[in-house]
């Protein structure tokens, strides 16, 4: 019986079943992720309808998170799927999130640590390259914008600290944070992080633009260089960073 479930086509299920129709007539409440994730996919594969195609895809990546976490490659390389329907489900997830963001905080205020994890813990964690993000901040630490300087393997004697500050200047930011992440999953800063965030300090000092902190993102969360306290910073802002 299960054998003939998964050879049915959507089209062979009754059209009130159908996960698109049901979409429309009950909300997305009425269906289970893989129902949501086979309207995206929109056709299976020989043999395998959208509905058990979206289910085998959830059991191997283990849920949706699981579905964010893994590589685009790993995604195409699942029968059925391809680069186009791998491109859906990103994308779909991706709005997701930043929909939450909207949600959350339309306004962006950056007061502590925990809350650049939660702007950026998300994507970040999970990448399989080093990212170096810089944040730039107003005088109540608004987020005025955000800025990706480099990906790939980070050698931090090769960054120069003028393109750190370039839009931050530009945006006339009082203040700015530095983000990158690990890809091994600890979160500890090395020796090289924290002698960019001494010569970080020192420019910003220069510049007159504030440096509040270091933010090291993995998988196993995430560190706080400033609160490391192996660095003197050149700003104390306790009502705006704790």
């Amino acid at each position: 019986m299960a054998d003939n479930d998964n050879q049915l086509s959507i089209r062979d299920i009754p059209q009130n079943d159908r996960p698109r129709e049901r979409l429309e007539l009950l909300g997305d409440a009425s269906l289970t992720d893989a129902e949501l994730l086979a309207i995206l996919l929109r056709m299976g594969v020989e043999g395998v309808n959208a509905v058990v195609l979206a289910q085998r895809l959830i059991s191997e990546f283990g849920g949706l998170l699981g579905l964010h976490q893994a590589r685009f490659e790993d995604l195409c390389a699942i029968k059925g799927v391809g680069r186009a329907k791998a491109a859906q489900i990103k994308a779909a997830i991706a709005l997701g999130y930043r929909m939450s963001l909207e949600e959350k905080q339309p306004e962006p205020v950056i007061s502590k640590p925990a809350d650049v994890y939660e702007r950026m813990g998300h994507n970040l964690s999970v990448k399989d390259q080093e990212e170096l993000w810089v944040l730039a901040l107003s005088t109540r630490n608004k987020l005025l914008r955000e800025q990706l300087l480099y990906i790939g393997t980070v050698n931090h004697s090769s960054v120069r600290l003028a393109e750190v500050f370039e839009i931050p200047i530009r945006v006339h930011a009082a203040s700015v944070i530095l983000v990158h992440n690990h890809p091994s999953g600890d979160p500890r800063p090395s020796e090289e992080d924290i002698r960019f965030t001494e010569e970080l300090v020192k420019a910003g000092r220069l510049l007159d633009i504030g440096v509040l902190d270091h933010i090291v993102i993995a998988r196993d969360g995430f560190k706080s260089i400033r609160q490391e306290g192996r660095v003197e910073f050149n700003t104390i802002q306790p009502r705006f960073w704790h």
